[in-house]
């Protein structure tokens, strides 16, 4: 197993270690990784050719089905994964679908290589790691909202923003906005499944007690799993600084990123 490469995106991997997992819950970590990076790899592929070409009304909804395919534990299998990527790259076809045949490829639709964000300078990762599982975390909330018609027109823009985002060639110093911007839309994807979003309700149970109480926040994660990280971002977004992570960084955070985050 490449065990670099799966620090970065394995949720429960902290610190300096690999998670190893559970086989018969995780069943072949190299392929499910494999898969999962191709899967996001043909959604920034979808992403990007509707830059140039007009999305269908389903475009969306497989873009968030897509994210949310690679964060729940129950889905974690090869053939869901497989049907998955056939299916965002089905849909690239009828979005763009001329592209496949072009023989000037200009690759602006092209799948992306995921290899670039993991083997990129460890604060460039971080910040493209962040927006990547924010935007997960974002599947989350929305893709069941999705189903049951509620959408937000500015968090269906960021899924866009952000999977184009992280497959360009960007500074730190560029990075930095969208990361405060996944935060910004994680909030707004909470408040679409209304006030009945316990997560909602206890993140702002928790910014009055710290706030009513004047103490600082603490926030102790020892599975770094995307849902939580997407909390995390909403945190930065609203502010929040003297935020304790615990005694060690999850793998795909950085000491650098996370000084200009707090």
């Amino acid at each position: 197993m490449d065990s670099k490469r799966f620090w970065f995106q394995c949720e429960p991997a902290g610190g300096s270690s690999v998670c190893t997992g559970n086989e018969e819950v995780w069943g072949d970590l190299e392929v499910i990784a494999d898969l999962q990076d191709e899967l996001t790899g043909a959604l920034i592929g979808l992403a990007k050719s509707c830059g140039n070409h007009q999305m269908l009304p389903t475009t969306t909804k497989i873009i968030a089905e897509g994210l949310f395919t690679t964060m729940t534990r129950e889905k974690y299998n090869d053939q869901v994964l497989v049907e998955m990527i056939k299916k965002v790259r089905e849909e690239k076809s009828r979005v763009a679908p001329n592209c496949s045949s072009c023989l000037s490829v200009c690759g602006n639709t092209s799948d992306y290589d995921m290899k670039e964000i993991w083997e990129a300078e460890e604060d460039i990762r971080s910040f493209k790691s962040l927006i990547l599982f924010g935007i997960r975390g974002m599947a989350v909330y929305t893709y069941p909202a999705m189903v049951l018609g509620n959408e937000e027109e500015a968090v269906n823009h960021f899924f866009y923003k952000a999977l184009s985002v992280i497959s360009y060639d960007l500074t730190v110093e560029q990075l930095l906005p969208v990361v405060l911007e996944a935060g910004e839309m994680n909030l707004k994807c909470m408040e679409l499944l209304d006030k009945e979003n316990n997560d909602l309700y206890d993140l702002k149970q928790l910014l009055k007690e710290t706030k009513d109480k004047e103490l600082s926040l603490s926030v102790l994660l020892s599975r770094y799993e995307q849902k939580t990280v997407s909390i995390l971002l909403t945190l930065w977004y609203l502010g929040i600084k003297n935020i304790n992570l615990g005694t060690s960084l999850p793998a795909f955070l950085s000491p650098g990123a996370l000084k200009l985050l707090v």
